[in-house]
């Protein structure tokens, strides 16, 4: 049986350098197609799919941030990695904004990006296969019943919140992940299809609010786990009661 080869779409107008890439990633088992321009690398993305792009940002015909955007519209969820001779924070902010899983200034390390490469692939493979494998459609979590299919979270007397699409999804991805570690950058290509500054943003908001559905029960924290992700956890055990003295009065 053939071991299956990731597919890498590198977009380079430096021949010489764009060989060497190719060649270094073909050693280390990846299927690279090479494209001279961004034109020549759209027209390869529209006849068949990749699993992760490089792009070079400065090509002629066709620039990097816009190639990125067209590739995107095509298919929203593939990696995008942008190189770059220069090293400007404008640049970077915007191919972040074009959903750029990574950004690399020449010259880089061939060991990093190899490195990179691998964990973006990887955790996107993790994402696939435990987010589409058949799940329930109703969780307990805690003193709550959640519904992913009608989006409703139901406290136990009968309170009942509708879920926005956002919550939904980043709620039942929780659920799947209960008492485990959520990668934040599985949550964010899972739901928001892109792992950027403004995508990053944008889910610590809905955590924020999620965290609010749940206040009413303290067996129920969403925790983060400092530069990893997050961690539903669901404590089985009853609390224990405690018991106060009331003030002021006297024991017998």
């Amino acid at each position: 049986m053939k071991k299956f080869k990731p597919k890498i779409l590198i977009a380079e107008d430096n021949f010489n350098f764009g060989n060497i890439l190719k060649d270094y990633l073909e050693d280390h088992n990846f299927n690279v197609t090479l494209a001279k321009d961004g034109h020549e690398a759209l027209t390869f993305y529209s006849k068949e799919k990749f699993d992760l792009c490089i792009l070079d940002i400065m090509m002629p015909n066709m620039d990097g941030f816009t190639l990125a955007e067209k590739i995107r519209i095509i298919d929203d969820g593939v990696s995008i990695f942008f190189l770059t001779a220069k090293n400007l924070k404008s640049d970077m902010l915007k191919g972040y904004k074009v959903g750029a899983d990574d950004y690399l200034t020449k010259p880089f390390d061939s060991e990093v990006l190899l490195a990179k490469i691998k964990r973006t692939l990887s955790s996107k493979s993790i994402k696939a296969s435990k987010y589409k494998e058949k799940s329930p459609e109703v969780y307990k979590l805690g003193n709550y019943l959640y519904n992913s299919r009608s989006r409703v979270l139901e406290y136990i007397d009968g309170e009942k919140t509708e879920l926005s699409p956002k919550e939904n999804d980043l709620l039942r991805l929780f659920a799947i992940y209960q008492n485990d570690l959520l990668p934040r950058d599985v949550a964010l290509n899972t739901v928001w299809k892109a792992n950027n500054v403004f995508t990053s943003r944008s889910m610590d908001v809905f955590i924020v609010r999620l965290r609010r559905l749940f206040s009413r029960d303290k067996s129920v924290q969403i925790n983060n786990v400092h530069g990893i992700g997050f961690q539903l956890v669901i404590d089985e055990k009853p609390p224990k009661k405690s018991y106060k003295k009331p003030v002021g009065t006297n024991t017998v």
